[in-house]
């Protein structure tokens, strides 16, 4: 089943520590071109419209429940209220976009495989940590996982998925996951590897850079 309509079909690899694609020295790290989304599912350097802010949350933009596969997955873990579920791109350790399912309860978040049908992560709510968004209008945001690793993604939808997280945490446990809002800000995309996202105006949109942090 395509969720992602009229969008073109995009094969989806294995999700693999594959080394990082070739990249040019920047003052002792590394620079990565961010390829360009697929159409439709973001707006690259644009800004986004003011609508798009503005417009109603609804949560549940898939239909979990009447997906097969997606309402097998949750029962399998217990799960069954669906606070979020939208399309999304998750950004891999080597760099590359891939299309994935986020399916937020109020108990973890979910990435599916919309071409295979396959679970490739659970983050429970309890292990984040903070998130972490731009200024900007543009579409990222990271998830920090300390016990884990942590997930950098893109959505159209980035606020109300940050907003969804923090609430959810809030309601199930005594804490608050920390927030930070900055145009520049690193994660762990492995155990081992530590990558920078930076985020500048540029000709009436906003330009991202991500950089791969070499170890000292």
């Amino acid at each position: 089943m395509d969720r992602f309509r009229p969008l073109r079909r995009i094969q989806v690899e294995p999700e693999r520590a594959d080394p990082p694609p070739p990249a040019a020295a920047v003052g002792g790290e590394t620079e990565e071109m961010v390829p360009a989304p697929a159409a439709g599912m973001l707006m690259g350097a644009k800004v986004r419209r003011r609508a798009a802010v503005y417009r109603d949350c609804k949560g549940d933009y898939i239909g979990v429940p009447n997906d097969p596969c997606l309402a097998k997955i949750l029962s399998k873990q217990g799960d069954n209220k669906v606070l979020f579920a939208d399309k999304v791109l998750k950004f891999t350790q080597s760099g590359k976009m891939k299309r994935r399912i986020l399916v937020i309860t109020d108990f973890a978040i979910y990435l599916v495989d919309p071409d295979a049908d396959i679970l490739k992560r659970r983050i429970a709510l309890a292990a984040v940590d903070k998130l972490c968004i731009s200024n900007l209008t543009d579409n990222f945001f990271a998830i920090i996982v300390p016990t884990e690793y942590d997930c950098l993604m893109a959505s159209t939808r980035k606020k109300e998925i940050v907003d969804v997280i923090v609430k959810a945490i809030k309601s199930t446990s005594e804490y608050e996951p920390e927030v930070a809002s900055s145009n520049w800000f690193e994660y762990h995309a492995a155990a081992e590897v530590i990558k920078e996202v930076e985020f500048e105006e540029a000709n009436g949109g906003v330009k991202t850079r991500i950089t791969h942090k070499e170890k000292p």
